[in-house]
This record gives C-alpha cells, sequence and structure tokens, in this order.
C-alpha cells in the first residue's frame, strides 16, 4: 500500500530555494518558504530598510513599556521620543515605498521613463521618484521630525 499523502518537493537552485507548495501544504512550509523567498528576492537596500524599521519598533515597545512601568514623570520626553521612533517609522516606511521595485499598492512594478514619469492604466502621467530624490526627501523630513522632538522636551 502506499501512502496517499505526499511530502512537498523541494528543490534547490544556486540563487534561491524553490519550495512547491499546494494548498494542503503544512503551515510550517508555508511560513519557510515565505522566509526563503524574501531573502532570496528582497534587495538588500529593502532589506537594511526592514532591519532599521524593525528597530523602531523595538525602541518604541520598550519607550512605552519603560512608561507604564516607570512612570511618566517628565510626560513631554516620553512623547518627544516616541514620537521620533513612530516619526522615523513613518518616513522609513515612506522611503521604503519609494524606493521599492513594487511601487503600486496593486503590485504593478512602476516603470520609469526618460523623464522619470511612470505610465497609469487610463492615460494619466504620474510623476516617478528617483531614489536619491527619496532618499534626500527622507533625510529633510528626519531633520525637520528631529528638530521638533528636541524643542519639545525643553
Amino acid at each position: 500500500m502506499t501512502s496517499a499523502t505526499t511530502k512537498p518537493q523541494t528543490t534547490s537552485s544556486s540563487s534561491s530555494a524553490n519550495i512547491s507548495l499546494s494548498a494542503q501544504s503544512p503551515t510550517q512550509d508555508i511560513v519557510y518558504g515565505i522566509w526563503q523567498r524574501y531573502f532570496s528576492e528582497t534587495p538588500q537596500r529593502i532589506l537594511l530598510l526592514d532591519a532599521f524599521m524593525g528597530f523602531l519598533i523595538i525602541v518604541g515597545a520598550m519607550q512605552f513599556v519603560y512608561c507604564v512601568l516607570a512612570g511618566n514623570y517628565p510626560f513631554n520626553a516620553f512623547l518627544s521620543g516616541f514620537s521620533a521612533a513612530v516619526g522615523q517609522f513613518v518616513l522609513t516606511a515612506s522611503l521604503r515605498m519609494q524606493t521599492s521595485d513594487q511601487g503600486g499598492k496593486d503590485g504593478k512594478s512602476v516603470v520609469k521613463g526618460n523623464n522619470n514619469s511612470a505610465r497609469k492604466g487610463n492615460g494619466d502621467i504620474a510623476p516617478g521618484v528617483s531614489s536619491e530624490r527619496a532618499f534626500a526627501d527622507y533625510v529633510f523630513g528626519s531633520i525637520i521630525l528631529h528638530f521638533f522632538c528636541i524643542n519639545f522636551i525643553n
């Protein structure tokens, strides 16, 4: 007698590990496949931004836990630090969206032409943003954010 269930086929190549999954695959295999695909197909720049965003989540959570456990006597200092972490997270998420290959919310790639513009489906032209311009906006926004946070502390 043969078994009715079969294990998912795993093939590996030199560039990435491809795992063929089906609807009946175990959750562990699906999560592992997503994890492997994320690290094999995501550019280094996006991985770095994701790591920084994870760090900002940890910093914000630590500040919140400290405020709950130790008290919030200088409340403006807590608000300033927490706002800096949340604001930097939002700015970094914006930079990630602008510099990733998948620019639209529908997952379609943004095609940049000679004049840095992308054509939408209805014929309108949406201006594209270069990576250098997005990073300059990120730095400018970060400076403004931290200026306000430092001034809020007094």
